[in-house]
């Protein structure tokens, strides 16, 4: 139905006389209107900021240079005074690095120190455990403990080994001691 209407508008206005187009009328006559009043613009905002760059730039430029001896420049000067308090910033950060460091190695020792020895091969061996406890959907927390007594295993393996190779080593000094103190006697 619409296609339709289009086609009878579209017809419609074809068939009409060209008369009944009317044309634009002009009211550029001359005697019926004033002119356009005067209006004193000012030079803007960029001509000023431009104006005021010239002789900021020039300024800088003279205190950026250094002195006529060899002396560091006023830009440099005031940039020193802050220095000093750089120079606490990084004692300051250098110090809590290195508590940081020294709370996480004793952290290893204490964990390490035990009766019974939880080694694992990791840094950090809490994140076996991480994650949240609550609203954990089911099937979805798995059961790490095989895992913890692989690596307890190898570690306990890896120390058996590290003591009979001491024991070895302790063995052949001894045999040679012996040797130098017959030799001598």
């Amino acid at each position: 139905m619409q296609a339709l209407r289009q086609r009878a508008a579209c017809a419609a206005r074809k068939i009409r006389p060209a008369s009944a187009i009317r044309n634009a009328r002009g009211y550029a006559s001359g005697h019926d209107h004033h002119a356009a009043p005067e209006v004193n613009e000012g030079l803007g905002t960029a001509f000023y900021v431009f104006a005021g760059l010239l002789p900021t730039s020039a300024v800088f430029y003279t205190i950026s240079r250094p002195g006529a001896d060899g002396e560091p420049s006023t830009i440099s000067q005031y940039l020193n005074q802050f220095e000093a308090l750089n120079k606490d910033y990084v004692v300051r950060n250098a110090l809590r690095t290195d508590a940081l460091e020294q709370a996480a190695h004793d952290k290893h020792l204490f964990l390490n120190s035990g009766s019974k020895s939880p080694h694992v091969e990791l840094k950090t061996p809490e994140l076996f455990n991480s994650g949240s406890p609550w609203n954990v959907p089911a099937g979805h927390s798995a059961n790490l403990d095989h895992v913890t007594e692989h690596y307890r295993k190898a570690h306990l393996a890896d120390e058996e080994r590290k003591a009979k190779k001491l024991a070895e080593k302790a063995a052949k000094a001894q045999a040679v001691a012996q040797a130098a103190t017959q030799a001598e006697a």
